[in-house]
């Protein structure tokens, strides 16, 4: 499928994978929207909507950056209509955006309980139902989730209990919506890292220099993005995808360009 004139409205696209994905995607030809809160840089996480719209139309896409919150409604409502203002509809969602706190049960406080289900849960599921209408008059309709396959082996659950469950539904989501929404010939899937990606997040959160340097860029998950998104919506749906295993798919076996430090030993992600 040609991405030349296609509408992909990205949640969290300001920096990390969800910016990657937009790069990847605007040098196919696509138009970006760009719904993140980023308006001013912070020096931890770098990156703003308006940076990131920015490098997107220089990789050949157009770009439209708008400021949105997708815990608030409204604030979802207006990054749609504007979408549809601009470019005349909605061809495919990337739900990215996505806050992690790992935290045992009894360290969760509930505002970081809170912010992580209005954001992964409760955000996933209004921003997809908001871009439905439009997704269901594209002739090639996807939902990509930026989610993990649902294992329950009790290791995951055991040390992050709170960001385990809010991954997995918004797993759930996609794999619910693809049954859903199949008689409209729209497909939703969820993509996961075999390994830790490097991002603001895995720098500041997780592991520091150190993880950062056993871990892939981001370019790795758009690429795979790339492929999933280019399959016939009618027959690629209802899978919870391994970027590893997609690049297989397509006969790329040689991942090393992706490593941060070629040849470094890599870490697995979670979930993996």
């Amino acid at each position: 499928m040609s991405f030349k004139g296609k509408t992909v409205l990205i949640t969290g696209a300001s920096r990390g994978i969800g910016k990657a994905i937009g790069i990847k995607l605007a040098s196919e030809g696509a138009n970006i929207v760009i719904a993140s809160k980023s308006v001013e840089e912070n020096p931890k996480l770098g990156g703003t909507i308006y940076t990131a719209a920015a490098e997107m139309e220089a990789a050949g896409g157009k770009a439209l950056a708008v400021q949105c919150d997708i815990r608030f409604e409204d604030q979802v409502q207006a990054v749609v209509e504007k979408a549809v203002a601009s470019f005349g509809g909605i061809d495919i969602l990337v739900n990215n955006a996505s806050a992690i706190n790992l935290s045992a049960t009894e360290q969760m406080d509930p505002k970081r309980y809170d912010l992580m289900y209005d954001i992964n849960v409760r955000g996933t599921f209004f921003v997809s139902k908001a871009c439905i209408p439009f997704l269901k008059k594209s002739d090639n309709a996807h939902i990509l989730t930026l989610s993990p396959p649902i294992n329950m082996d009790l290791k995951w659950f055991t040390n992050h209990l709170a960001y385990t469950i809010s991954k997995y539904n918004m797993s759930m989501m996609a794999l619910g919506l693809s049954a859903e929404l199949k008689k409209y010939r729209i497909a939703a899937n969820a993509l996961w890292p075999r390994t830790t990606i490097a991002t603001a997040a895995v720098n500041n959160l997780l592991g520091g220099e150190m993880l950062m340097k056993m871990s892939r860029t981001p370019a790795i998950i758009a690429d795979a993005a790339y492929y999933i998104l280019s399959k016939s919506a009618a027959e690629c749906t209802g899978n919870t995808f391994i970027d590893e295993n997609v690049l297989a798919a397509e006969g790329i076996t040689d991942l090393s360009h992706y490593s941060v430090v070629p040849g470094a030993h890599l870490y697995n992600d979670l979930f993996v």
